[in-house]
């Protein structure tokens, strides 16, 4: 498998933050670095609903946590997060997000900046 696209963390401050989106990477997925602070928000510009996976790499009781799921429909946006680093992030420190189609889907990764 290709290495999957990292995306830029933008952070959120008092003073404002317009957000730059991208289209995803529904072919090798989308990483983004997260300290449990980060969110990210999904615009679905398609006419057909799609399905943001989350990966959950971790395990409780020695069982795997199952991957989250989020669906956001056709001409609509959704955020998504914060993610817990213990449960989603990957040993590198990484979420790993996969997308049912990328068909007009645009991200932007945000991060809340104290």
């Amino acid at each position: 498998m290709a290495a999957r696209t990292v995306l830029t963390v933008q952070s959120v401050t008092r003073s404002g933050t317009v957000p730059t989106y991208g289209a995803v990477d529904a072919v090798n997925g989308d990483e983004f670095t997260n300290d449990g602070r980060t969110f990210i928000h999904v615009k679905n510009g398609a006419g057909a609903p799609i399905t943001v996976t989350i990966s959950t790499p971790g395990t409780v009781d020695g069982l795997a946590v199952a991957e989250r799921t989020v669906s956001v429909t056709n001409a609509s946006e959704k955020m998504i997060g914060p993610f817990p680093p213990g449960t989603y992030n990957q040993a590198t420190g990484e979420v790993h997000l996969d997308y049912s189609s990328g068909t007009s889907i645009t991200i932007a990764v945000c991060k809340l900046v104290p």
